[in-house]
């Protein structure tokens, strides 16, 4: 792979928003904040559900992957941003910008499989109610979120590799906020035809397929909901679900938008606004959906602060 690599610098220059310097100071404090808030409320969810024996369910496990997946997305993106946007030349060295993307792939493409993960959790609670002990047992829990996270590390090792085994032989300047690949390979000084093809192959597989797959359970889950006598039972499921939804939509619309076609046609901050939607807006709208709208989540964080308090009075 360095062989091909030989004839360029072994750095790139991250541009972030440097075309707007008048708003990169508002940028940083704003960004600095929804990280700080990021990291609290998912290292908030990972701390309650793993002390909270009631929590040890599978919707909650599967809630507490998600929250170790979104901080590790939001942390392989923000520190790097924050440093783009105090330094007039932010540059990033080849192994670093490999190492970016490894992560960015491998949290995004974990991600997609275990939303769709839990939708199926969802649709077998509320659609099967009396069997879904035995549809999501143990064993199938630990073997959903086993495949997310093998699917997700088998897709990044693929695609990382290949990306950079192309040669970068022109400009070294990335136009964009990180190491994503539709940005990276838009310096690459080949022809990348057959990446295309593999990239919109792998996109329908990774995003659009289990996105068609929530899409269906949540179909079923409304006719389901529909069909309830009572109107507590349906406000609890459609309370349940909508948090789901929420970020569900966010996440799967900007990035199938970003990496169905890695030469994209957007413009730069277009393409920029897409990845801040996915790897901004999602990790901090995960806690913030999660905790406030779901009543065992408050009930068990309550219970925690008030041992808390008892203890430091005793």
């Amino acid at each position: 792979m360095r062989g091909q690599n030989d004839s360029f610098a072994a750095e790139f220059i991250l541009l972030g928003f440097s075309n707007y310097p008048e708003l990169q100071g508002q940028m940083f404090g704003a960004f600095l904040v929804i990280y700080m808030v990021t990291l609290m409320g998912n290292a908030l969810i990972m701390s309650v559900i793993f002390l909270d024996q009631s929590l040890h369910i599978p919707m909650y496990l599967f809630l507490q992957n998600l929250s170790v997946v979104e901080t590790g997305f939001s942390t392989t993106i923000m520190p790097e941003m924050l440093v783009v946007l105090t330094t007039q030349k932010a540059t990033i060295s080849f192994g670093g910008c490999f190492a970016q993307m490894y992560f960015i792939l491998l949290f995004g493409g974990t991600e997609c499989f275990l939303l769709g993960a839990m939708a199926y959790d969802r649709f077998a609670a509320i659609c099967h109610p009396l069997s879904y002990p035995v549809i999501m047992n143990k064993r199938v829990f630990v073997k959903l979120v086993m495949c997310s996270w093998v699917l997700g590390t088998m897709m990044t090792t693929l695609q990382t590799t290949w990306v950079f085994s192309f040669p970068y032989c022109g400009p070294n300047e990335i136009n964009h906020i990180s190491c994503e690949t539709p940005a990276v390979l838009e310096l690459a000084c080949a022809d990348i035809f057959f990446f295309e093809i593999y990239a919109f192959t792998g996109t329908i597989l990774i995003i659009l397929t289990p996105f068609l797959l929530i899409l269906l359970s949540y179909i079923r889950i409304l006719f389901t909901i529909l069909r309830m006598p009572a109107s507590t039972g349906r406000q609890k499921a459609f309370s349940t679900c909508a948090s789901h939804l929420t970020s569900v939509t966010l996440f799967y619309g900007t990035a199938s938008m970003t990496y169905l076609q890695p030469k994209s046609r957007y413009s730069p901050d277009t393409k920029k606004l897409m990845s801040l939607a996915y790897s901004l807006l999602t990790p901090l709208l995960n806690p913030l959906i999660y905790s406030l709208r779901n009543k065992e989540m408050k009930r068990a964080v309550v219970k925690l602060w008030e041992r808390k308090v008892v203890f430091n009075t005793t």
